[in-house]
């Protein structure tokens, strides 16, 4: 059976906290996290992963970038909600 990877979903709290959201589950012996994000929070969960990666773990790597969109009903019609999953690996890609 497939493990499953941790996730963190960016909102509205600052970085820091998604910051150690992220090296929690690396610290507790996660190989791969994900971090995903919508809408305005995208260019939050970039710098989340770059904060990650450049400043407390030098050994992670960007393992797949995923973008989208997703349609949503309002009573204007349908829009479309970028997102992003950011997976990043611990290790090298695995």
């Amino acid at each position: 059976m497939r493990e499953e990877r941790p996730v963190v979903i960016i909102g509205k709290k600052e970085p820091k906290r998604y910051v150690l959201a992220c090296l929690t589950f690396f610290h507790n012996g996660a190989k791969e996290v994900e971090v995903r994000a919508r809408g305005r929070a995208i260019s939050k969960a970039v710098d989340v992963v770059l904060i990650v990666k450049n400043v407390f773990m030098h050994d992670v790597v960007i393992k797949d970038i995923i973008i989208g969109s997703e349609y949503l009903a309002t009573k204007n019609g349908l829009r479309a909600i970028s997102n992003i999953k950011i997976i990043l690996s611990r290790g090298g890609v695995s």
